[in-house]
């Protein structure tokens, strides 16, 4: 509602008016309009709004990937989104290397697909790091092996598969790998002009960082472009104050292999004694054979047990846990 104007404000007006000092004229001039020019050619078809919800979208993918990839990569992962914007399909894949990873990742129940393009660098930190490396890229890129793109393609399952809980405030979607391609040439699922969203994640392994970029073209989200708002997302939030992680994360810790070993005894032998012993010598440990052994879970003394055989096998039965205050 406008301003409402007391009296004595409404004859001050009319007397500047008459006097000739207010001209009527200039009264009505106000600030000229700004015109934006548009581009047909690309339409803006995803606002502001749409790219902010992506990037929550992805925020919580993110903070999913820093979870799950090093129960693969046995190092410290840490994923951002770093940037959002809007291009057509041929400047996204116009800056693309080659090679690259492209994974082609149908988005059903969602018509169209959707890509995961990796830097090469990273990929070949991945493939050092599961191939028992400390994760180092290569100094010169050069093209996947067989067996390198097999290995890449377990990474990319199981990323591909987290995507469903960062969407399902907006859909149930049931995300499916189709296949890798390392040249952008055989990556052309949608038109050149088709307009996409291309959501940028930083992804830092260790001290190998690089880019991840998820390609989102606008037919794939045509259908769920009214629900692509900040709004629809807090309202659709299901709020449960039983939910925990605690399950999530034990089942992540229970697949990492840690070692464990039983410690029979200790001695100590001189130099001579170590280069000249014989099969059948017998040295003398620190331990009776009735005594308890110490198993430690890596480096830390968690059990006792007493020494035995499981079938074919040495084993040990555990007769004693060890607390942190014993």
């Amino acid at each position: 509602m406008g301003e409402v104007l007391s009296q004595n404000e409404i004859d001050s007006l009319l007397q500047a008016l008459s006097s000739g000092e207010l001209d009527i004229d200039d009264a009505k001039e106000g600030p000229e309009k700004q015109v934006k020019n548009y581009d047909f050619k690309r339409p803006a078809k995803f606002s502001k709004e749409h790219l902010r919800t992506l990037e929550i979208i992805f925020e919580h993918y993110g903070r999913l990937l820093s979870t799950n990839l090093p129960v693969h990569l046995r190092k410290n992962v840490q994923v951002t989104v770093a940037s959002s914007e809007t291009v057509t399909f041929s400047e996204f894949t116009n800056a693309l290397a080659n090679p690259v990873i492209l994974g082609i990742i149908n988005f059903q129940p969602l018509g169209g697909t959707i890509i995961c393009e990796i830097a090469s660098a990273l990929g070949f930190a991945m493939i050092d790091r599961m191939l028992g490396g400390q994760g180092v890229p290569l100094s010169k890129n050069r093209d996947f092996s067989q067996i390198e793109m097999t290995i890449i393609e377990r990474i990319m399952i199981s990323c591909v598969q987290l995507l469903r809980e960062p969407w399902k405030n907006v859909v149930e979607v049931n995300p499916l790998l189709e296949r890798i391609e390392t040249n952008p040439q055989f990556a052309q699922v949608i038109s050149p002009t088709d307009m996409i969203a291309i959501i940028t994640l930083n992804v830092k392994i260790g001290e190998v960082e690089g880019f991840m970029n998820v390609c989102l073209p606008y037919f794939t989200l045509e259908s769920i472009m009214d629900r692509l708002n900040t709004k629809f997302w807090f309202a659709n939030m299901q709020e449960n104050p039983d939910e925990s992680f605690e399950e999530h994360i034990e089942t992540l810790i229970r697949r990492v292999d840690i070692p464990m070993r039983a410690v029979l005894g200790r001695s100590s032998i001189s130099v001579d004694d170590f280069v000249n012993l014989q099969i059948g010598d017998v040295i003398r440990l620190d331990t009776r054979v009735d005594d308890e052994l110490d198993v430690f879970v890596g480096n830390i003394k968690k059990f006792t047990g007493m020494p035995g055989t499981e079938g074919d096998k040495f084993a040990v039965r555990v007769t004693t846990v060890l607390r942190e205050e014993e």
